[in-house]
């Protein structure tokens, strides 16, 4: 077993830099932020309306997917060490939030040992 852990931390890149990741996702350019439905604006991951929007946006369940096969990648490696896997949005309490929180739950399947932090998901909107 190569990997020791692997933290999963969300986080927005308007409230500062990405955390030190040896993996980082940048949603985004590529995924539609529910920020911009008035609806949803003021809700979070932790709400199910986010969540349904964002695992239902084209492509995402891929990105989830191809991201748990890094980690096996990762996980065959000859050196035990831990691994930082950092998703990234505008404000980090919708697609980053969701994402961070759906590829925890597959990786906590592996037997390694996985820790899930939200940086910015209790943060105040972010301006655009």
């Amino acid at each position: 077993m190569a990997l020791t852990s692997i933290d999963v931390v969300s986080f927005g890149y308007h409230h500062g830099a990405p955390p030190p990741a040896g993996v980082i996702l940048d949603l985004r350019l590529h995924f539609k932020d529910p920020h911009f439905d008035l609806s949803l604006r003021d809700l979070t991951a932790h709400d199910l309306p986010i969540r349904r929007a964002v695992l239902t946006t084209p492509g995402i369940r891929e990105l989830i997917a191809a991201t748990a096969l890094v980690a096996d990648a990762y996980e065959a490696g000859p050196i035990e060490a831990p691994l930082t896997i950092a998703v990234g949005c505008a404000g980090g309490r919708h697609r980053a939030a969701t994402v961070a929180m759906a590829l925890a739950t597959r990786l906590s399947k592996t037997g390694v040992p996985v820790r899930l932090t939200h940086r910015d998901l209790d943060k105040p909107v972010a301006d655009r």
